[in-house]
């Protein structure tokens, strides 16, 4: 359902985020990733973030769902990414950072304990993990996409049930102007 919004609203998409500016999110995450350490841009849409990353010296991979957003990420970061889902995802212990920024609030409440742990193995021990999800305790249909909304307490839960550390949890404003939601963010880390 909500790759399908994606599809057919790339360019609008890529032209609303693409310009968002997240520093603050990515150094309170690269503060825990080794400089030119290995990242993993989980649902990269525009390729905003991975195309930073690489410019300061991260070795990235990076995938979305949406095949149209691949082709624009592709084109805007140089990088060959993937075109795949995070039911797709086998790595095992492959990466020092993953990056899911505003990506798996589309995931399904009842699915998000074997995602968890999907990005928990990608991990390699030590790995930090930053992720995004809008605040809230909803799971929530709006137009084409659905949402799953998380509180700080059950994001805190779910990392740790998934092995990991939670080094960092603050909730934000959205930064793109006009917009009203809170955004739950967290930087975990993989301890086992």
């Amino acid at each position: 359902m909500s790759i399908s919004y994606y599809n057919a609203n790339a360019d609008a998409y890529f032209n609303d985020t693409v310009g968002a500016n997240v520093n603050s999110l990515r150094e309170r995450f690269l503060a825990h990733v080794p400089p030119g350490g290995h990242i993993l841009d989980a649902g990269c849409g525009s390729g905003r973030d991975a195309r930073a990353f690489a410019k300061a010296g991260y070795q990235v991979t990076a995938f979305d769902a949406s095949a149209e957003m691949v082709k624009r990420a592709a084109a805007y970061t140089g990088l060959d990414v993937r075109h795949m889902t995070f039911a797709d995802m086998a790595w095992t212990e492959e990466f020092n950072g993953i990056w899911a920024c505003a990506t798996l609030l589309h995931v399904p409440r009842d699915e998000l304990g074997s995602t968890f742990a999907r990005f928990t193995r990608a991990l390699r021990r030590g790995g930090a993990w930053y992720l995004s999800v809008k605040h809230g305790t909803d799971d929530r249909v709006v137009g084409e996409r659905t949402f799953t909304d998380l509180i700080e307490q059950e994001m805190q839960k779910r990392l740790e049930d998934a092995g990991l550390s939670v080094a960092d949890l603050w909730v934000t404003d959205d930064v793109r102007p006009g917009r009203a939601d809170r955004w739950v963010n967290t930087v975990a880390v993989r301890i086992e």
